[in-house]
């Protein structure tokens, strides 16, 4: 009897425990908060890979492994090529020379005159051919050397800034700005690997024109106490008399990489210096605890009125131009403040476990915290965030980045798109709209660039496929209005031909110029090539800042490698080229956690 009364007496401890363990969460919520086994959702923490994961992982291995048909890659690279050209066509048939192509209606879009107030046109539609600007160094990557110089033309000829339009700094600079300086930068190529792209009797318009606009922007940086700049400046009258104080950290510290170039180019330190300042002020502010930034400012006082960290909306291309301004300038100063970003950000918003392809627990993921406290502030994620990866890829955390990208495309296996705003806690948009961004297509691209694998391939193949049974409509390619239902929007912004086609169709066509040539090339925020050659690294200035004599000290080429990232490409062996990138069972429980499966 003593044995059955001591089984007795475990099983009751047992389920007294099951009970504690129940009730933890609503007791302290907090305790669900920790780093690597963050989420309160149930699914998650039961989610966990299955032993003989081999035998569960068939159904992927069958889909994604092995070698990609050299003439199936050159179909989509067609296709791929083919959605720019109805795009484009569609726009310079029916929308040209307004920003952007209303492609259900067969018509254009400006900006909206009678209602100043609405932003999510006017901060971006400037009446000055948007959308054709934006494309040109697209056409320069397909190849198509006598559509350029046509476009390249009509810019010229029939494009002013002398515009009483109010448009954002940012969206400005990223569109038209970076692609102006992109397309002078082809033209006057001695190399020319894309082709004949010269201009005949060229004399630099298109640098002059860029410099135009930005002396247009210049005054969003007067008048400010810390040095950040207002949002959005009127073309004609400079900072509207109401415009407000508050400022998104990625609208203001993402600027540095076209107004460098700008500088460089001119030999005139004004805009680096502007943009540089803008960059240093957001980064003084970051918390002396976490040393996190918030995704809102008010650019007279350098208080955080949003308070929320993370690599989503608000934030995303800081981060990014950290790097890409070391990749193309060199200053050391911009390398210390993303390898500190990068830091802290692995410290504060990575969740899940330590490793991408080996371990227990759940899969590494970033979310939005608190900048001050670490606190998990809420349990979205939002499309933008999927540029991460890409960014990884850039200085060799590609182990983190195959992770992160899983996930993201799980979500777009489930809605054929991805939502603007995802829920991971109840599997479901927050947000439901598609606007055709680019970023989970440039990060595939930039994956399979680093690592040959053909999944990457199959990633791209069915974006591809989506977009066209999704979004394709009679006169171009439209916004999706709800992922779930499919409805569409009557827009196409002009990011899809100058980021979202291009990346697609350099995914599919290895033997680009862009990778065969031997030029080095980076990719603004906006999808535009520059070269990365001497003459960035170089300028007739020594001190940015003065009392900063240290900042402009140049890095030598391999500082960047050196630094102690969590991982570094040599973790992706050659034999796993043809393997899948994650293995099978932690693929099964990503797409289980989105509800895929």
């Amino acid at each position: 009897m003593q044995w059955r009364s001591l089984l007795l007496g475990l099983l009751l401890l047992r389920l007294g425990l099951q009970a504690l363990l129940t009730l933890l969460p609503a007791l302290a919520p907090g305790l669900c908060l920790r780093r690597r086994f963050p989420f309160p959702s149930p699914h998650w923490g039961s989610l966990r890979p299955r032993s003989g994961g081999a035998a569960a992982g068939d159904e992927y291995e069958r889909r994604y492994s092995g070698s990609f048909p050299p003439q199936l890659r050159a179909r989509l690279r067609d296709a791929a090529r083919g959605m720019f050209v109805f795009g484009y066509d569609s726009y310079m048939r029916h929308a040209f020379p307004r920003d952007e192509l209303d492609p259900l209606h067969c018509r254009g879009r400006g900006p909206d005159r009678h209602d100043p107030s609405n932003l999510n046109i006017n901060d971006v539609l400037g009446n000055y051919s948007l959308t054709l600007i934006d494309a040109l160094d697209t056409l320069a990557v397909m190849g198509n050397s006598s559509e350029f110089q046509k476009a390249v033309k009509l810019v010229i000829d029939t494009v002013s800034f002398d515009e009483d339009s109010t448009v954002q700094v940012f969206e400005a600079t990223i569109r038209v700005l970076g692609s102006l300086l992109s397309a002078h930068i082809i033209i006057t190529d001695t190399k020319q690997p894309f082709g004949d792209m010269t201009i005949k009797d060229y004399d630099n318009e298109l640098l002059h024109m860029a410099h135009d606009l930005a002396v247009r922007l210049l005054p969003a940086f007067e008048n400010t106490k810390t040095g950040i700049p207002y949002p959005r400046v009127n073309l004609k009258s400079g900072v509207p008399p109401d415009c407000i104080n508050e400022t998104c950290t990625s609208g203001a510290g993402s600027l540095l990489v076209e107004f460098g170039i700008l500088s460089r180019l001119l030999g005139d330190s004004t805009f680096e210096w502007v943009a540089r300042r803008a960059v240093r002020a957001l980064w003084n502010l970051r918390s002396n605890n976490t040393g996190l930034l918030g995704n809102v400012v008010n650019i007279q006082t350098g208080h955080w009125v949003g308070r929320q960290s993370g690599l989503g909306a608000g934030l995303d291309s800081f981060y990014e131009y950290l790097l890409k301004s070391y990749i193309l300038f060199g200053e050391k100063e911009d390398l210390q403040m993303f390898s500190d970003a990068y830091r802290n950000i692995q410290n504060h918003l990575r969740r899940g476990r330590e490793a991408c392809n080996e371990g227990e627990g759940d899969p590494p993921l970033y979310v939005n915290v608190n900048m001050f406290t670490g606190q998990l502030m809420n349990t979205w994620i939002d499309s933008l965030q999927a540029f991460f990866p890409g960014l990884q890829v850039l200085i060799g955390d590609v182990e983190d980045a195959i992770c992160l990208h899983a996930f993201y495309y799980a979500i777009w296996k489930r809605y054929g798109a991805l939502p603007e705003r995802y829920n991971w806690q109840l599997q479901a948009p927050d947000v439901p709209f598609y606007p055709l961004r680019p970023e989970f297509v440039e990060s595939t691209y930039l994956l399979y660039q680093a690592t040959k694998n053909p999944f990457y391939l199959h990633v791209g193949m069915d974006i591809l496929q989506s977009l066209e049974k999704y979004t394709k409509a009679k006169c171009g390619y439209a916004t999706l209005h709800h992922v779930v239902e499919k409805t569409k929007e009557d827009r196409m912004e002009s990011f899809f031909l100058s980021e979202t086609c291009k990346y697609l169709y350099l995914l599919f066509d290895e033997e680009n110029p862009l990778h065969k040539s031997g030029n080095k090339y980076m990719f603004t925020t906006e999808g535009h090539i520059v070269s990365v050659d001497e003459r960035f690294r170089n300028s007739l200035w020594q001190d940015i800042l003065p009392g900063e004599e240290d900042s402009a000290e140049k890095s030598k080429p391999n500082d960047l490698k050196a630094v102690n990232f969590s991982s570094n490409c040599n973790r992706v062996p050659d034999e796993r080229r043809y393997l899948l990138p994650l293995k099978s069972n932690y693929m099964r429980q990503i797409d289980r956690m989105v509800g895929l499966i």
